[in-house]
């Protein structure tokens, strides 16, 4: 399967090992099944990111997650901007780990992809269940790398 995956940084924030989520969104192409992953993943401050809304979506609201798909059934090709600034406040707001909600936002953007939605309550729900089941992923896959018991 070809991988490949981009980290863009348009803020202070930086990724602590890319390849670890190299590794994991590798994983999780796995998983679902894919025949191939071309990612970019653009990690941004608020202000971008709503910029990105009004200008591509016409929407004048702050996002945590804005997903451009041009995958092609099991071929996923996206770029995907992520706000560091939503993800934070999202974090303390729901009472988790950044590093948890970075991945949460981050199998969001994917699993759209994938075809997951979250117009309704009953996507919503599906979509929460995969993102749960893609979280765990990387803490096992990262456990498994690092050796840790």
């Amino acid at each position: 399967m070809k991988i490949k995956v981009a980290y863009i940084y348009e803020t202070s924030f930086r990724l602590d090992d890319e390849g670890v989520y190299t590794n994991w969104l590798s994983s999780c192409a796995a998983y679902h099944k894919l025949s191939s992953l071309d990612l970019t993943y653009a990690f941004m401050g608020d202000d971008d990111l709503l910029k990105l809304n009004k200008d591509f979506l016409q929407h004048d609201t702050l996002t945590d997650i804005l997903t451009f798909d041009d995958s092609i059934g099991k071929d996923i090709n996206a770029n995907i901007a992520i706000s560091i600034d939503r993800v934070r406040e999202n974090a303390n707001d729901f009472g988790v780990s950044f590093a948890d909600e970075l991945l949460r936002v981050m199998a969001h953007g994917l699993l759209h992809c994938v075809g997951y939605g979250d117009s309704n309550v009953a996507d919503k729900t599906q979509m929460r269940f995969e993102e749960d089941a893609l979280i765990h992923l990387f803490h096992v896959e990262h456990k498994k790398h690092n050796h840790v018991s």
